[in-house]
């Protein structure tokens, strides 16, 4: 955004891979020496894709934890939700759960 005050237009860009804001701050910049890659989102991509970053490069993962009174409160609709998508093994795992608490 070439203009005097760049920062005032900045709301209203909705979306985009990368800003350069003002006359000192050339593609190139952000390119090579600012921080950011030039590996962008292009073509409306930036709806929906963020800029390349070291994040891509890390792994995540879910960790998820029930108390015995979470599966108990939750278990039969789970097994329902499992069951209508065909996945019985998954059914079975929450059932024999929800059975071993009984015992």
């Amino acid at each position: 955004i070439i203009t005097h005050e760049p920062y005032a237009l900045l709301p209203l860009i909705k979306a985009a891979g990368a800003v350069f804001l003002g006359h000192y701050t050339p593609e190139a910049i952000g390119d090579y020496l600012a921080g950011p890659n030039h590996t962008l989102p292009t073509g409306g991509s930036a709806r929906f894709f963020s800029p390349l970053g070291v994040e891509h490069f890390c792994t995540k993962s879910s960790l998820i934890g029930f108390s015995k009174k979470g599966l108990q409160n939750l278990a039969l609709d789970c097994a329902t939700l499992a069951e209508h998508e065909g996945l019985e093994a998954h059914k079975l795992s929450v059932l024999s759960r929800l059975d071993s608490l009984t015992q």
